[in-house]
C-alpha cells in the first residue's frame, strides 16, 4: 500500500479479467450537441468504478449507453465472452418503484420480465431483501417507506437476478447524509456478497473515494475521460477508513482532478 500522501499512478488492477469495453463512443443528440466524444473505458471483472466528473460531461449518458438504453453514434461497446439481459442491473437516481405492489413485488420484476413465476423465485427474492435488511417489509407498499428504505428495495431489484455488472445512477444524491453513509456501507457488503462489478456515477468526491477502486474522472463539453485515480485501499472499509489521512489523501487527488476537468 502506498503511503498516506500518495495515490496509486500503475495499473495495480490490470490483471483482472476484462468484463467491458468502450472503445471511441461518441454520443451526439439532435445533429449537433456532443454528450461524448471518444470515450474510451475498460472495465475489469470485480471492480468498483466511480464516474466523477461536472455535471453535463456525459456520465449518466455513458452508463445508458452502456445498459443499451441509448445507442452510440460512434464507437463500440463489447462485452468479454458474450452479453446476455441477465448480466445487468440498474438502479437510478430515482427509486422508480410500483406503488401498486408490494416491496417483494417490485422487486420480483426483473424475474418476471424472464417469465419466471414468483413462487418458483420466491426464496431468491427473500434472500436478497434480508441481504439489504428489508425481510421485515415484504409485504409493505412504497408509499409506507422511507427514501432510503425506497432506495433499498431498488438495490435489491437491480442484484436479485446476480447480474455480473451493475449501474448506478446517482442513486444516494437525494438522500440525508446518516442515510446516505449507512447506504454507502450496505452497497460495499452487499457487492462482496454477490461478487459483482459496479459502476457508479456522482458528483461527490468523498463518496467515489469511500466505494471506489477506480475513480474514472471526466471531462465535459465534451464528455471524455480525462485522467483515473485508483484507491488501492483495502476492503471492508469503514468509518476508520473515512477519517484516515489515507481517505484524505485519495480525496485531495481525485478533487484536483476533477477541478482539472472543470477548467480544460
Amino acid at each position: 500500500m502506498n503511503a498516506p500522501n500518495a495515490v496509486a499512478e500503475t495499473p495495480v488492477f490490470a490483471d483482472r479479467p476484462e468484463l467491458l469495453r468502450l472503445s471511441g463512443v461518441d454520443k451526439v443528440f439532435g445533429g449537433e450537441v456532443v454528450a461524448l466524444k471518444d470515450l474510451n473505458l475498460d472495465v475489469r471483472q470485480g471492480d468498483f468504478m466511480s464516474l466523477l466528473g461536472p455535471s453535463g460531461c456525459g456520465k449518466s449518458t455513458a452508463l445508458r449507453i452502456i445498459a443499451d438504453l441509448l445507442h452510440p453514434t460512434r464507437g463500440t461497446v463489447e462485452w468479454a465472452g458474450g452479453h446476455t439481459k441477465d448480466d445487468l442491473g440498474v438502479v437510478f437516481q430515482e427509486p422508480t418503484l410500483m406503488p401498486w405492489a408490494t416491496v417483494s413485488k417490485n422487486v420480483y420484476l426483473p424475474f418476471r420480465l424472464r417469465g419466471k413465476s414468483y413462487n418458483s423465485v420466491r426464496d431468491d427474492i427473500l434472500e436478497v431483501l434480508k441481504l439489504v435488511g428489508l425481510e421485515k417489509f415484504q409485504n409493505a407498499y412504497p408509499r409506507e417507506l422511507s427514501g432510503g428504505m425506497k432506495m433499498r428495495v431498488s438495490i435489491a431489484r437491480a442484484m436479485v437476478t446476480r447480474p455480473r455488472l451493475i449501474l448506478m445512477d446517482e442513486p444516494f444524491a437525494a438522500l440525508d447524509e446518516i442515510t446516505r453513509f449507512k447506504l454507502n456501507n450496505d452497497l460495499l457488503a452487499l457487492k462482496s456478497k454477490i461478487n459483482c462489478t459496479v459502476i457508479f456515477v456522482t458528483h461527490s468526491v468523498f463518496e467515489s473515494v469511500f466505494l471506489s477502486d477506480r475513480i474514472v474522472v471526466m471531462a465535459a463539453r465534451p464528455g471524455r475521460v480525462l485522467r483515473e485515480v485508483q484507491v488501492d485501499a483495502p476492503y471492508p472499509r469503514d468509518e476508520v477508513f473515512r477519517t484516515s489521512a489515507e481517505y484524505a489523501a485519495h480525496c485531495r487527488a481525485a478533487s484536483d482532478a476533477l477541478h482539472e476537468a472543470m477548467e480544460v
